[in-house]
Protein backbone atom coordinates (compact mmCIF):
# COMPACT_ATOMS: atom_id res chain seq x y z
CA UNK A 1 0.00 0.00 0.00
CA UNK A 2 1.20 3.50 -0.82
CA UNK A 3 2.68 5.42 2.09
CA UNK A 4 0.28 8.32 1.59
CA UNK A 5 -2.70 5.97 1.81
CA UNK A 6 -1.41 4.72 5.14
CA UNK A 7 -1.15 8.17 6.71
CA UNK A 8 -4.39 7.70 8.64
CA UNK A 9 -3.24 4.36 9.98
CA UNK A 10 0.06 5.77 11.16
CA UNK A 11 -1.61 8.81 12.67
CA UNK A 12 -4.06 6.57 14.49
CA UNK A 13 -1.25 4.59 16.05
CA UNK A 14 0.54 7.75 17.13
CA UNK A 15 -2.64 9.22 18.54
CA UNK A 16 -3.01 6.10 20.64
CA UNK A 17 0.37 6.83 22.13
CA UNK A 18 -0.68 10.37 22.93
CA UNK A 19 -3.96 9.22 24.43
CA UNK A 20 -2.12 6.78 26.65
CA UNK A 21 0.27 9.52 27.65
CA UNK A 22 -2.57 11.74 28.75
CA UNK A 23 -4.02 8.90 30.81
CA UNK A 24 -0.66 8.29 32.44
CA UNK A 25 -0.76 4.62 31.51
CA UNK A 26 1.97 3.95 28.96
CA UNK A 27 3.90 7.15 28.64
CA UNK A 28 7.27 7.71 30.23
CA UNK A 29 9.31 10.85 30.00
CA UNK A 30 11.81 10.67 27.11
CA UNK A 31 14.99 9.05 28.28
CA UNK A 32 18.25 10.89 27.97
CA UNK A 33 19.74 7.67 26.66
CA UNK A 34 19.63 7.04 22.89
CA UNK A 35 16.53 5.38 21.52
CA UNK A 36 16.73 1.64 20.88
CA UNK A 37 15.94 -0.30 17.72
CA UNK A 38 15.73 -4.10 17.76
CA UNK A 39 17.27 -4.25 21.23
CA UNK A 40 20.36 -2.22 20.38
CA UNK A 41 21.25 1.43 20.87
CA UNK A 42 20.84 3.78 17.96
CA UNK A 43 23.53 6.08 19.31
CA UNK A 44 26.22 5.51 21.92
CA UNK A 45 25.97 6.75 25.52
CA UNK A 46 28.40 9.55 26.26
CA UNK A 47 31.04 8.47 28.70
CA UNK A 48 34.55 9.57 29.51
CA UNK A 49 34.38 12.68 27.38
CA UNK A 50 33.16 10.88 24.28
CA UNK A 51 32.20 12.50 21.01
CA UNK A 52 29.26 14.81 20.80
CA UNK A 53 26.02 12.94 21.34
CA UNK A 54 23.91 12.39 18.25
CA UNK A 55 20.36 13.71 18.35
CA UNK A 56 17.69 11.33 19.57
CA UNK A 57 15.09 10.26 17.05
CA UNK A 58 11.55 11.04 18.05
CA UNK A 59 8.21 10.53 16.36
CA UNK A 60 6.14 13.67 16.49
CA UNK A 61 2.39 13.57 16.03
CA UNK A 62 -0.08 16.47 15.97
CA UNK A 63 -2.25 17.13 19.00
CA UNK A 64 -5.54 15.18 18.95
CA UNK A 65 -8.32 17.17 17.33
CA UNK A 66 -10.93 15.74 19.68
CA UNK A 67 -12.03 13.00 17.30
CA UNK A 68 -10.31 9.61 17.44
CA UNK A 69 -8.97 8.59 14.04
CA UNK A 70 -10.18 5.19 12.79
CA UNK A 71 -7.93 2.25 13.49
CA UNK A 72 -6.46 0.36 10.54
CA UNK A 73 -8.19 -2.88 9.69
CA UNK A 74 -6.45 -6.22 10.02
CA UNK A 75 -6.52 -6.63 6.27
CA UNK A 76 -4.84 -3.28 5.70
CA UNK A 77 -1.41 -3.43 7.38
CA UNK A 78 0.49 -0.20 7.90
CA UNK A 79 3.85 -1.78 7.12
CA UNK A 80 4.83 -4.62 4.81
CA UNK A 81 5.78 -7.89 6.41
CA UNK A 82 9.52 -8.51 6.42
CA UNK A 83 12.00 -11.05 7.68
CA UNK A 84 14.55 -10.16 10.32
CA UNK A 85 17.46 -10.03 7.88
CA UNK A 86 15.69 -7.42 5.78
CA UNK A 87 15.34 -5.08 8.75
CA UNK A 88 18.67 -5.84 10.40
CA UNK A 89 20.19 -2.56 11.51
CA UNK A 90 23.97 -2.37 11.29
CA UNK A 91 25.59 0.99 11.98
CA UNK A 92 28.36 2.42 14.21
CA UNK A 93 26.38 1.48 17.35
CA UNK A 94 24.76 -1.75 16.20
CA UNK A 95 27.23 -4.51 15.45
CA UNK A 96 26.55 -7.53 13.30
CA UNK A 97 25.10 -10.29 15.53
CA UNK A 98 27.67 -12.91 16.46
CA UNK A 99 25.43 -15.69 15.15
CA UNK A 100 24.75 -13.99 11.82
CA UNK A 101 25.40 -16.23 8.83
CA UNK A 102 25.12 -15.55 5.12
CA UNK A 103 25.07 -17.73 2.03
CA UNK A 104 27.04 -15.96 -0.67
CA UNK A 105 26.76 -16.12 -4.43
CA UNK A 106 29.50 -15.01 -6.81
CA UNK A 107 28.95 -12.13 -9.22
CA UNK A 108 30.32 -12.21 -12.78
CA UNK A 109 33.35 -10.19 -11.67
CA UNK A 110 34.17 -12.58 -8.84
CA UNK A 111 32.82 -10.48 -5.99
CA UNK A 112 30.08 -11.94 -3.81
CA UNK A 113 26.70 -10.97 -2.38
CA UNK A 114 24.03 -12.57 -0.23
CA UNK A 115 22.27 -15.00 -2.54
CA UNK A 116 18.91 -13.45 -1.57
CA UNK A 117 19.95 -10.20 -3.26
CA UNK A 118 21.57 -11.74 -6.33
CA UNK A 119 18.69 -11.92 -8.81
CA UNK A 120 17.35 -8.44 -8.04
CA UNK A 121 20.85 -7.00 -8.24
CA UNK A 122 21.45 -8.57 -11.65
CA UNK A 123 18.09 -7.31 -12.88
CA UNK A 124 18.83 -3.77 -11.65
CA UNK A 125 22.24 -3.64 -13.29
CA UNK A 126 20.86 -4.99 -16.55
CA UNK A 127 18.05 -2.44 -16.57
CA UNK A 128 20.62 0.29 -15.97
CA UNK A 129 22.69 -0.99 -18.91
CA UNK A 130 19.56 -1.20 -21.07
CA UNK A 131 19.14 2.51 -20.39
CA UNK A 132 22.49 3.06 -22.09
CA UNK A 133 24.50 3.41 -18.88
CA UNK A 134 27.56 1.63 -17.49
CA UNK A 135 27.27 0.83 -13.77
CA UNK A 136 30.16 -0.90 -12.02
CA UNK A 137 30.22 -2.64 -8.63
CA UNK A 138 33.40 -1.50 -6.92
CA UNK A 139 32.73 -3.23 -3.59
CA UNK A 140 30.35 -5.95 -2.45
CA UNK A 141 30.70 -8.48 0.38
CA UNK A 142 33.69 -7.94 2.66
CA UNK A 143 35.25 -10.29 5.17
CA UNK A 144 36.18 -9.10 8.67
CA UNK A 145 39.82 -9.08 7.57
CA UNK A 146 39.07 -6.92 4.52
CA UNK A 147 37.03 -4.46 6.56
CA UNK A 148 39.79 -4.27 9.16
CA UNK A 149 42.37 -3.52 6.47
CA UNK A 150 40.26 -0.73 4.95
CA UNK A 151 39.51 0.81 8.33
CA UNK A 152 43.12 0.75 9.51
CA UNK A 153 44.32 2.09 6.17
CA UNK A 154 41.96 5.05 6.46
CA UNK A 155 43.21 5.76 9.97
CA UNK A 156 46.82 5.60 8.81
CA UNK A 157 46.20 8.08 6.01
CA UNK A 158 44.50 10.49 8.38
CA UNK A 159 47.32 10.15 10.88
CA UNK A 160 49.78 11.00 8.11
CA UNK A 161 47.68 14.07 7.38
CA UNK A 162 48.18 15.29 10.96
CA UNK A 163 45.15 13.90 12.81
CA UNK A 164 45.56 12.68 16.37
CA UNK A 165 44.83 8.99 16.95
CA UNK A 166 41.42 9.68 18.47
CA UNK A 167 40.48 12.19 15.78
CA UNK A 168 41.66 9.85 13.04
CA UNK A 169 39.56 6.99 14.39
CA UNK A 170 36.49 9.21 14.68
CA UNK A 171 36.87 10.62 11.16
CA UNK A 172 37.72 7.24 9.65
CA UNK A 173 34.52 5.80 11.11
CA UNK A 174 32.45 8.34 9.17
CA UNK A 175 33.66 6.90 5.87
CA UNK A 176 34.89 3.37 6.53
CA UNK A 177 32.82 1.45 9.06
CA UNK A 178 34.60 -0.04 12.04
CA UNK A 179 35.03 -3.80 11.53
CA UNK A 180 31.90 -5.60 12.66
CA UNK A 181 29.65 -2.62 11.89
CA UNK A 182 29.78 -2.59 8.08
CA UNK A 183 26.78 -3.58 5.99
CA UNK A 184 29.24 -4.94 3.45
CA UNK A 185 29.92 -7.75 5.90
CA UNK A 186 26.25 -8.74 5.63
CA UNK A 187 26.56 -9.32 1.90
CA UNK A 188 23.58 -7.01 1.44
CA UNK A 189 25.43 -3.78 0.62
CA UNK A 190 27.14 -2.67 -2.56
CA UNK A 191 29.12 0.32 -3.70
CA UNK A 192 28.09 1.00 -7.29
CA UNK A 193 29.80 3.64 -9.41
CA UNK A 194 29.90 4.86 -12.98
CA UNK A 195 32.34 3.09 -15.26
CA UNK A 196 33.43 6.49 -16.52
CA UNK A 197 33.92 7.97 -13.03
CA UNK A 198 34.88 5.54 -10.30
CA UNK A 199 36.06 7.87 -7.53
CA UNK A 200 34.07 7.68 -4.30
CA UNK A 201 33.40 11.39 -4.02
CA UNK A 202 30.28 13.51 -3.90
CA UNK A 203 30.70 14.11 -7.60
CA UNK A 204 29.50 10.54 -8.05
CA UNK A 205 25.92 11.75 -7.55
CA UNK A 206 26.19 13.77 -10.76
CA UNK A 207 26.86 10.74 -12.95
CA UNK A 208 24.03 9.44 -15.09
CA UNK A 209 24.42 6.03 -13.50
CA UNK A 210 23.83 7.33 -9.98
CA UNK A 211 20.91 9.44 -11.06
CA UNK A 212 19.32 6.35 -12.59
CA UNK A 213 20.06 4.18 -9.58
CA UNK A 214 18.69 6.70 -7.10
CA UNK A 215 15.50 6.90 -9.13
CA UNK A 216 15.01 3.18 -9.75
CA UNK A 217 16.88 1.17 -7.09
CA UNK A 218 13.75 0.70 -4.96
CA UNK A 219 12.11 -1.18 -7.84
CA UNK A 220 14.69 -3.91 -7.28
CA UNK A 221 14.64 -3.93 -3.48
CA UNK A 222 17.51 -1.51 -2.79
CA UNK A 223 17.69 1.75 -0.85
CA UNK A 224 20.29 4.51 -0.90
CA UNK A 225 21.53 3.74 2.59
CA UNK A 226 23.36 6.96 3.50
CA UNK A 227 21.38 9.87 2.02
CA UNK A 228 22.42 13.49 2.14
CA UNK A 229 21.70 15.45 5.34
CA UNK A 230 21.19 12.28 7.41
CA UNK A 231 24.76 11.71 8.58
CA UNK A 232 24.00 12.67 12.20
CA UNK A 233 21.46 9.85 12.29
CA UNK A 234 23.20 7.17 10.25
CA UNK A 235 26.66 7.93 11.64
CA UNK A 236 28.09 7.68 8.12
CA UNK A 237 28.87 10.52 5.72
CA UNK A 238 26.81 11.01 2.57
CA UNK A 239 27.58 8.18 0.14
CA UNK A 240 25.73 8.49 -3.18
CA UNK A 241 27.09 5.08 -4.20
CA UNK A 242 26.18 2.78 -1.28
CA UNK A 243 23.04 0.69 -1.73
CA UNK A 244 21.50 -1.75 0.75
CA UNK A 245 19.20 -4.60 -0.20
CA UNK A 246 16.01 -4.85 1.92
CA UNK A 247 13.55 -6.41 -0.53
CA UNK A 248 11.11 -4.72 -2.88
CA UNK A 249 8.25 -4.02 -0.46
CA UNK A 250 10.41 -2.56 2.29
CA UNK A 251 12.44 -0.55 -0.24
CA UNK A 252 9.26 1.00 -1.61
CA UNK A 253 8.07 1.74 1.92
CA UNK A 254 11.32 3.45 2.88
CA UNK A 255 11.29 5.50 -0.31
CA UNK A 256 7.72 6.69 0.18
CA UNK A 257 8.31 7.50 3.84
CA UNK A 258 11.08 9.97 2.99
CA UNK A 259 13.04 8.66 6.00
CA UNK A 260 16.49 7.16 6.29
CA UNK A 261 16.66 3.54 7.38
CA UNK A 262 17.20 4.33 11.09
CA UNK A 263 14.21 6.69 11.16
CA UNK A 264 12.05 4.23 9.26
CA UNK A 265 12.86 1.35 11.62
CA UNK A 266 12.10 3.49 14.66
CA UNK A 267 8.75 4.60 13.27
CA UNK A 268 7.92 1.04 12.28
CA UNK A 269 8.85 -0.33 15.70
CA UNK A 270 6.92 2.28 17.68
CA UNK A 271 3.84 2.08 15.45
CA UNK A 272 3.64 -1.69 15.60
CA UNK A 273 4.27 -1.68 19.35
CA UNK A 274 1.38 0.73 19.85
CA UNK A 275 -0.92 -1.13 17.49
CA UNK A 276 0.04 -4.80 16.96
CA UNK A 277 -2.67 -5.17 14.32
CA UNK A 278 -1.03 -2.50 12.11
Amino acid sequence: MKWTKRAAALLAALLLLLTAAQAGELYKSPSKEPRAISGSRLAPPQENGGAEKLPELTVVAPEPAGVQAPLPSQGDPAFPEAEDWQLLLVNPWNEIPEDYTVTLKSLPDGQKVDERAYEDLMAMLQACRDAGLRPKICSAYRTQAKQTYLYNNKIARLRNAGYSRAAAEAEAGRWVARPGTSEHQLGLALDIVSQSYQALTRRQEQTKEQKWLMEHCWEYGFILRYPNDKSEITGIGYEPWHYRYVGAEVALDVRESGLCFEEYLLLREETLAANPEA
